[in-house]
């Protein structure tokens, strides 16, 4: 962080304190909360606020959770790209449903978010794929993600033998790699607030209308 968004940090660190859901928060769109909070936690400073711990598991129950990032969010649900050959995938293909969190420890903010998942379509997968750096489209050719490797060197090689290929010309969009995106069936934000009596706000979706409960923390 630069000093100018220390500062901010800084500044928007005890928010979460005083400020908290209010009953006008109840009668919002949660996916216009939501567009609300990922601002501002783009403003307060923080590194990488579209990080979120997505959340999947095997058919017969057994958990797992990682770090992936956001790539875009809408009416339609909340969009992350992988390597479908990847555990998370093969999760996901087995399961389909998933769970994710945003933390933003600076405002004392969190968002939990629950629904189905189901693959972007090519084209989407496709588009996103054109605008990564040149490195990061050799990474998601080099890497069998979540598959063993026997050294670092090992893919430091193949991701060199693959620079070498693609020399020249443009890389496009591997056939075993693209995104998902899981649509909302409840959102829920968290408000971190004093004595630990911190607001929680649900909202559950109804076809194409939502109910809203507050849930004691």
């Amino acid at each position: 962080m630069g000093f100018r968004s220390t500062l901010i940090a800084f500044w928007t660190a005890g928010k979460g304190t005083t400020v908290g859901l209010t009953g006008a928060a109840e009668s919002r769109d949660p996916l216009e909360l939501f567009e609300e909070w990922f601002d501002a936690a783009k403003r307060s400073g923080l590194i990488l606020p579209e990080a979120m711990t997505l959340a999947t598991a095997t058919a017969s129950g057994e958990p797992s959770a990682r770090m992936v990032l956001l790539k875009g969010y809408g009416l339609d649900g909340f969009v992350f790209y992988t390597n479908y050959e990847s555990r998370k995938s093969k999760e996901l293909e087995a399961n389909p449903r998933a769970a994710l969190l945003f933390h933003w420890p600076v405002l004392q903010r969190q968002i939990r978010i629950e629904g189905p998942v189901e693959r972007t379509t090519t084209e989407e997968s496709r588009v996103y794929f054109e605008t990564r750096g040149r490195g990061s489209k050799i990474g998601a050719w080099a890497s069998d993600q979540s598959a063993l490797l026997s050294s670092r060197q090992e893919m430091e090689q193949r991701f060199q033998d693959l620079k070498d290929k693609f020399s020249g010309s443009d890389i496009l969009l591997p056939e075993f790699w693209g995104g998902y995106r899981l649509i909302p069936e409840s959102i829920e934000f968290w408000q971190g607030r004093l004595n630990r009596l911190h607001d929680r706000l649900l909202f559950e979706r109804h076809g194409d209308s939502w109910t809203r409960s507050r849930l004691q923390p």
